[in-house]
């Protein structure tokens, strides 16, 4: 049996034999790392039956920050969490973003066979730049998704001076 390999010229593919391929995927070590660390949580998590234990112990929701020229912008995703249920504090030149994801009542007709959502509180803190406006930062939350806004304060453009040197 002959093995052919040969790698097609845009570097996507691997030809190993006639009917079978493989993708070439770069390698991230911290992707990789990342995964090692989710696996190690999970694991540590699980009862002796191989399912996870309460949900509740470790949810962190994701989030996103970008910048513009007149703000920072962090976007956080909370599904299912009520408005009145988060809480946005600003101390220490530290935001934080916490609340809790309550666990909908049981209806009486319905068995649960498996939960996977998280639920329980949650707590989120993020460093401010220095530029930040304290006073005027502001938080939306809209379906499932909270926006804080940080905006940036005015810099004050100064002239250069000359010094004359002696």
């Amino acid at each position: 049996m002959r093995s052919e390999r040969e790698l097609r010229e845009d570097g996507k593919q691997l030809k190993l034999d006639e009917e079978e391929t493989m993708n070439v995927v770069s390698w991230s070590p911290f992707r990789d790392m990342d995964d090692i660390f989710n696996r190690y949580r999970r694991f540590a998590s699980m009862s002796g039956d191989g399912e996870t234990g309460d949900a509740s112990n470790d949810w962190r929701p994701v989030a996103d920050i970008c910048e513009s020229d007149t703000e920072y912008l962090i976007k956080a995703e909370l599904p299912e969490v009520d408005r009145n249920d988060i809480h946005v504090s600003v101390d220490n030149g530290r935001v934080t973003i916490s609340g809790e994801r309550k666990m909908d009542k049981e209806e009486k007709d319905a068995t649960q066979h498996r939960i996977e959502s998280f639920y329980g509180t949650f707590s989120r803190s993020f460093a401010l730049p220095t530029d930040v406006d304290e006073k005027r930062i502001s938080a939306k939350s809209e379906n499932g998704m909270l926006k804080v806004h940080l905006p940036k304060t005015e810099v004050s453009k100064t002239k250069p001076v000359e010094i004359s040197v002696r």
